[in-house]
């Protein structure tokens, strides 16, 4: 059975707008905006304005205010903050609500509170973590996807299932590891998130690791590794090398292993084999001891 002409046209005109990135609604009822009144436009001639009156004669105004006048100063105007302006301000927010937190649900509660990255003002849910932040390793990914805006909760979607597949083939899962995202609200249509954007999370993300304190960190793609580990490699080049995570509010660095997106790994599978081999040493530091930051 065929679809008349009129549908298949809007099937299409919907598959456009989710590939566009317009795949969240915004309202409560849908709004056909084709079919909405234009407003008039506004009439560009404009009533001829009456002469002006000359001015009446008056003395000339003195040179300085007389005795008893009023100390009054004109205000003064002052521009609006400009992007630069606005994202010091926000880094420097993000810094001291981070600091002052002292645990995770504190850290939490900071980041509700926290106005300074635009992509909550679109996200649907905070997007914090999930699993047991007792685990010895901590998993921090890139951003939110569309599932995880949903349920405010990391690796739920297609990636996150494919990532549990990952941790059970090395004998761990949820219970057993710690996730979270460099970023804490979704950007919309999964685009790449600004520079300032990675910057207002950042401060955050620096004291996620350190109230978790976990043995191992396991950086998942590249905004991630090359963030927290100040490179500028890709993560073809990062990957499967451990290397110390290092942060003024920690006593020790931590080691760190760059590895593989999933969402990466779904569109380019024959990539699987590599990210293996970072789960097989991740594997081998849980299970015998070593030091992935030593010589040997």
């Amino acid at each position: 059975m065929t679809m008349h002409g009129d549908e298949d046209d809007a099937l299409a005109a919907l598959r456009w707008q989710i590939e566009a990135g317009a795949d969240e609604a915004i309202g409560e009822d849908p709004v056909d905006r084709t079919t909405a009144p234009r407003a008039e436009p506004e009439s560009r001639t404009r009533p001829e304005a009456p002469p002006p009156s000359p001015p009446p004669r008056t003395s000339p105004p003195p040179s300085r205010p007389a005795a008893g006048a009023s100390d009054r100063q004109a205000p003064v105007w002052r521009p609006e903050p400009g992007p630069l302006e606005s994202a010091e301000a926000a880094l420097h927010s993000a810094r001291e609500l981070a600091v002052a937190a002292n645990s995770l649900a504190e850290l939490e509660a900071a980041l509700e509170t926290f106005e300074g990255c635009p992509l909550k003002a679109t996200a649907m849910n905070l997007v914090f973590a999930d699993g047991n932040p007792e685990a010895r390793v901590m998993m921090i990914g890139e951003a939110p996807g569309a599932e995880e805006d949903r349920q405010g909760l990391p690796f739920v979607g297609v990636s996150g299932r494919l990532l549990d597949r990952m941790l059970a083939c090395i004998g761990l899962d949820r219970s057993s590891v710690y996730i979270t995202n460099m970023l804490f609200w979704r950007p919309p249509g999964n685009r790449t998130p600004t520079a300032a954007e990675i910057a207002s999370c950042l401060p955050f993300t620096e004291r996620h690791i350190e109230l978790a304190a976990p043995d191992y960190l396991v950086l998942v793609g590249g905004m991630s590794a090359k963030n927290l580990l100040a490179r500028s490699e890709g993560i073809l080049r990062l990957r499967g090398q451990w290397r110390p995570y290092q942060h003024s509010g920690l006593p020790r660095p931590i080691p760190a292993l760059p590895t593989l997106h999933p969402a990466y790994l779904l569109r380019q599978p024959q990539q699987k084999r590599l990210a293996w081999r970072d789960l097989l040493s991740l594997h081998r530091a849980l299970a015998t001891g070593w030091d992935p930051l030593s010589k040997t």
